[in-house]
């Protein structure tokens, strides 16, 4: 058959966590626009106060994501099935019907629920990404008739490792023991015992889904299983559309706050590969292996490190040259300053520039916001910035090796019509469209801003370059003046420069232009003599 994967998701029944997320509504999207024969789409969705699952379900269709769906069938929303479920909860807060209608009907369980949070509690953390986890696997052996579980981990959650194998590594501790030792806990304690316990791991985000990876290997002697990890997921590469994004999360909020001008500083090495994975590439990835593991049902868990760094990489100054370009092209709309920001591996560099390019400023418009009978509001903006790429810099300022071989067989494993429709061979990502299709999808998707308003946007960069021309001269003038004028040294200066610095100028320039001309005539003949002796 030409269209394998499309062809077994036929007539099944999906169970998918984290539904309303971003991976998850991209994963629903795909489903139904890329399988048409899918049956059913069961998604776990947590009430909110005020709103049922219904309404959340209901609002979730209405995005732009689900467009080009609508456009193909406008009833597809009759095939996605709300329940309601609490991950936080005991027995994941089902009800006993909707137990039995899931054990009776579902073929494959995508689980993309998880905190994201790098700072979220240990407690918290470890109720949502590994208790929830070991609850739904429960659940999973009691499915009559399921064909695979799909687990969705991250590639940081073995960071403290340099080179990461697809392989499930020995947890730092046994996750049942940790979870009875800290129920009896304290928040209080608990927090102050959790850097010892997380130990050379960044945050309680990676620990977590470490021990979570291994909480679902211990039931593939009962299920088949697959395990996904994505890198630093970003926003679409090509599907639904390209730049498809609807959060701050990770690289979005960087991206944004460096377009409107905030952000002037920030911590990364240049020569470190951003591993970035587009949205799309993993939920096609996501796909295929439910497929693979449903139809050949492996022996063993199978793990598949999402990534592009080993393959196609692309590195932090690389991303910062090409996000500044986009914006000053396609500046956001009301931008504070212009966009202007740079990257640095120094600790001592970036705080200067932290001081001088963030507070500062941010004092003097929080000042000049209580003079005009306003609530001061740049400083705490500010300080969340820093604290979101304060939580990015251990990823930013290190390299990791993934290998990949799992992900290059499952591409072997597909149809020409499947690795076209499944795409997700990222060797063909071109970085600098990828970049600029991101940056613009923060604009029209995140920000809500539309790209014929950007004459406009562009006009008020115009304002605040003249601003700041003007603000540089008056400051330099006051230099002149206070420190400078008064001065015997400066008067000094200031006669070599104009009288005895101007015909030494004068002749380098005349050199100069005499050496481009006849360099010109020279160097091809030059270029041929050194091209004969490396011969």
């Amino acid at each position: 058959m030409t269209a394998m994967v499309a062809y077994y998701y036929a007539g099944k029944n999906v169970l998918i966590t984290g539904g309303t997320g971003f991976m998850g509504k991209v994963l629903v999207e795909k489903l139904l626009r890329s399988c048409p024969g899918v049956k059913a789409l069961y998604l776990l969705v947590r009430p909110k106060a005020g709103q049922s699952v219904e309404q959340r379900l209901s609002d979730m269709v209405k995005c732009k994501l689900f467009a080009r769906v609508r456009e193909e069938d406008p009833d597809f929303h009759q095939k996605i099935i709300a329940v309601s479920s609490e991950l936080t909860q005991p027995g994941l807060a089902l009800g006993p019907q909707d137990v039995e209608m899931l054990c009776g009907c579902i073929n494959i369980v995508f689980h993309c629920a998880a905190t994201i949070r790098f700072d979220a509690p240990l407690k918290q953390a470890l109720q949502l990404n590994v208790i929830a986890t070991m609850q739904l696997l429960g659940l999973a052996r009691k499915m009559q008739h399921l064909e695979a579980f799909i687990h969705v981990s991250t590639a940081y959650a073995n960071c403290n490792l340099h080179h990461i194998d697809e392989v499930i590594y020995p947890p730092p501790v046994e996750p049942t023991k940790l979870i009875d030792s800290l129920s009896w806990m304290e928040d209080s304690i608990v927090e102050d015992i959790t850097p010892r316990l997380i130990g050379d791991r960044p945050n309680t985000y990676t620990y977590t889904k470490a021990l979570a990876e291994y909480a679902v290997q211990q039931e593939q002697e009962h299920l088949n299983i697959g395990i996904i990890r994505p890198s630093i997921v970003g926003a679409s590469w090509q599907e639904p559309f390209p730049g498809w994004i609807d959060n701050f999360n990770g690289p979005s909020g960087v991206f944004i706050a460096a377009g409107k001008g905030l952000l002037r500083t920030m911590r990364a090495n240049h020569d470190a590969v951003a591993d970035l994975i587009p949205v799309d590439v993993v939920i096609n990835l996501t796909l295929s292996a439910g497929w693979y593991t449903a139809v050949h049902r492996p022996k063993t868990a199978m793990v598949y490190n999402c990534t592009t760094g080993g393959i196609n990489p692309f590195h932090w100054g690389e991303i910062e040259y090409h996000v500044m370009n986009t914006f000053k092209t396609n500046p956001l709309e009301q931008a504070f300053r212009r966009p202007n920001a740079n990257i640095t591996s120094s600790y001592l560099v970036n705080q200067y520039w932290m001081l001088v390019s963030h507070r500062c400023p941010a004092i003097l418009y929080d000042m000049y916001l209580r003079l005009s009978g306003q609530k001061p509001t740049m400083m705490r903006i500010f300080n969340r910035l820093h604290k979101a790429i304060g939580l990015l810099e251990y990823f930013s300022n290190q390299d990791w090796e993934w290998k990949s071989d799992n992900m290059s067989m499952l591409l072997n494993q597909l149809t020409v019509e499947d690795r076209k429709t499944f795409n997700f061979d990222v060797r063909q990502l071109n970085w600098p469209e990828y970049i600029e299709n991101y940056c613009i999808g923060t604009k029209k998707y995140v920000l809500n801003e539309e790209m014929s308003d950007i004459p406009v946007a562009q006009k008020h960069l115009r304002k605040l370059r003249n601003i700041r021309y003007t603000f540089n001269t008056l400051l330099l003038i006051f230099i002149w003046r206070v420190f400078i004028a008064r001065s015997q040294m400066a008067h000094n200066i200031w006669y070599f420069v104009s009288f005895v610095g101007e015909p030494i100028v004068t002749s380098a320039c005349t050199l100069y232009s005499y050496c481009s001309e006849h360099l010109q005539q020279f160097l091809p003949l030059q270029r041929l003599k050194w091209d004969y002796g490396q011969t």
